[in-house]
């Protein structure tokens, strides 16, 4: 396939599937499958790094004004019942330091399970069914007249931190998404659909971009004998690199705002279905391989 197509191709799939709950990676690592490339190639390792970052880019884009307002309201929150500790800002940051600390720890554990298709399609299968079971009991409106917590502004310092607690799966084991643990966690503990996802939204931003400028660092700057990838050496790799990015960011914009407004008026459970019929054909793929 011309470069240049796949670049386009790659740059739609990861725009598409970064932010919702079926896992960017396990489509990336898919993809390479199907299309017989190498994407742990000195330059498409690099490439996936860029269009990752421009997906990440468009957050900030869209929450720009929710942004603001929670940095012109800090620390005392809009109604004036919060703390440093506990406003919205404070409790993503609390969120993805319990997440990152293991994660880091765990980093070779999750080296090896990037490289492991049975692992991304039990991930997908059973993230599936997980988020199925919890949209269905956690999902709608609560008739019971108990408390839920309907906006971001309302979140808790414990339900930042169990949330926090459950996207280190998501980090061990791929295609259990990122996205899918933050807002299965985010209903189990009490959030609404919208509240869950809006927080998810925000914790994705200090975290992918962690995650994503490390990965940046380490290729830049491998140790010695372990290159991990390297930068554009002619116009036509950078041609490459710019529009993977740019089609990214802009996929990745639109489905950001369109998932907002899906989770307003539906649920979750196309999205489980989704990953337990993928989850299923990865596994079946992955057997065959080794059969």
């Amino acid at each position: 396939m011309n470069d240049y197509l796949l670049s386009v191709l790659l740059g739609i799939i990861e725009g598409l599937t970064e932010f919702l709950p079926v896992s960017s990676t396990a489509h990336l690592r898919i993809s390479e499958a199907l299309l017989g490339i190498d994407l742990h190639n000195g330059f498409w390792k690099m490439y996936s790094i860029v269009i990752q970052l421009g997906a990440i880019l468009c957050l900030p884009i869209y929450f720009r004004s929710r942004i603001g307002r929670f940095l012109s309201n800090f620390p005392h929150g809009e109604r004036d019942d919060r703390t440093v500790m506990n406003h919205p800002l404070t409790l993503v940051l609390i969120a993805f330091v319990v997440t990152s600390i293991p994660a880091w720890l765990l980093h070779k554990r999750i080296g090896d399970n990037l490289e492991n298709m049975q692992v991304i399609g039990w991930s997908l299968l059973i993230g599936g069914v997980v988020m199925w079971i919890v949209d269905a009991h956690f999902g709608p409106p609560r008739s019971t007249g108990r408390h839920m917590t309907e906006r971001m502004e309302e979140v808790s310092t414990t339900q930042a931190i169990w949330i926090g607690v459950c996207q280190i799966a998501s980090a061990v084991f791929p295609g259990t998404s990122r996205s899918m643990s933050t807002i299965a966690a985010g209903q189990v503990a009490g959030m609404s659909r919208l509240a869950a996802l809006e927080f998810s939204f925000f914790l994705s931003i200090p975290t992918m971009l962690a995650a994503t400028l490390y990965t940046l660092f380490k290729t830049l700057h491998p140790k010695a004998g372990e290159p991990l990838g390297h930068m554009p050496v002619n116009g036509h790799e950078w041609t490459v690199l710019a529009i993977g990015f740019v089609v990214s960011f802009i996929v990745a914009l639109a489905v950001v705002a369109w998932f907002m407004n899906w989770v307003r008026r539906r649920g979750f459970t196309p999205f489980a279905i989704y990953r337990i019929v993928v989850g299923i054909a990865v596994l079946v793929w992955a057997m065959r391989a080794h059969a």
